[in-house]
């Protein structure tokens, strides 16, 4: 029993001095670290360019200019360097200047110094000093955007007016041979199932994915509409017959049809036969025909899925 506490006691603080070892280890380990990252330290590196503002009437031909950029600095800010690629950023509505067909930037060191690298860094050198960026012009073309959706209503609901695309059309900006082709762009697939209020939805631009060259203007739009309960109506519209010969004279039944439409409730007062003309024209008889055909041939905007019920006026010749 004694024997079994005292190896226990042992085991304890052997641990106890392992851990106190681990922990005097790790803690010269951070000092050295924070000791070595608190030094300045000079080194070159590769920065990217990081291009903004670039005139939309102008496209850039060569997008691999780097720069070397030589730095002093304490190892904290070297750090930021290694985990991310360092950039510097051109601003081409003020930094460059345009001759004959290059964009060129030259500027001093104390220009990057100032504007781009904190105080604690320090600019040694750049390579190189001055920089020429090739471009060719852009095309800018507006071009209609086309709607791409599939919209199934509610039983006795409809669509009001036409839908409404905001904006009905973007710009497009790229190279000539490639702008041209482009004649309008598609909403991606919009399905809407049900619907018994109005729309206000979003949806994204279909945009080609593989065309680095082509800007748009907008990547979305939006898509409203007005929707309505709707109810059948039903009204006896003379018939009209046309190009007749004068020198005959006809005799035809029905003189009125019956035309169904359909029409929101809160418009349905408001239609009446005299909105609608159905005619018969009598030219397109053949020889031996005692039936004329009737054609709406007038429908009040506020009505949908107008039609005869009659599909033919018997007639004959008295005269």
């Amino acid at each position: 029993m004694i024997h079994s506490i005292k190896t226990k006691i042992s085991v304890s603080i052997k641990n106890k001095k392992i851990n106190v070892f681990f922990f005097f280890l790790i803690s010269a380990f951070v000092i050295l670290i924070f000791t070595k990252l608190s030094k300045n330290y000079t080194n070159t590196m590769v920065f990217e360019i990081e291009k903004i503002n670039v005139p939309l009437e102008n496209i850039l031909l060569n997008d691999s200019i780097k720069l070397d950029v030589t730095l002093k600095t304490h190892g904290f800010k070297w750090l930021k360097y290694y985990v991310s690629k360092p950039k510097i950023k051109i601003d081409f509505s003020k930094d460059v200047y345009k001759h004959k067909n290059v964009f060129v930037w030259s500027k001093p060191i104390a220009y990057l110094s100032n504007t781009q690298f904190s105080k604690q860094v320090e600019l040694l050198n750049i390579t190189p000093d001055t920089l020429l960026f090739r471009y060719g012009v852009n095309l800018v073309k507006k071009v209609p955007v086309k709607l791409n959706a599939t919209i199934n209503y509610s039983h006795g609901y409809d669509l009001a007016n036409s839908m409404v695309v905001q904006p009905d059309s973007v710009e497009v900006i790229g190279p000539n041979q490639l702008v041209d082709k482009i004649s309008f762009v598609e909403t991606e697939n919009l399905v809407l199932n049900n619907i018994r209020t109005d729309v206000m939805v979003n949806t994204k631009l279909k945009l080609p994915s593989n065309q680095l060259d082509i800007k748009f203007s907008e990547t979305d739009v939006n898509i409203k509409a007005k929707v309505e309960k709707f109810t059948e109506g039903t009204l006896q519209v003379p018939v009209t017959i046309i190009n007749a010969p004068r020198h005959i004279e006809l005799k035809y039944f029905p003189k009125k049809v019956s035309v169904s439409y359909y029409v929101s409730l809160n418009n349905f007062d408001a239609i009446k036969n005299k909105d609608f003309k159905v005619i018969c024209d009598y030219s397109k008889t053949s020889d031996n025909q005692s039936f004329l055909l009737p054609e709406l041939t007038k429908v009040p905007k506020l009505v949908k899925n107008a039609k005869i019920s009659q599909q033919r006026i018997e007639f004959i010749i008295t005269k």
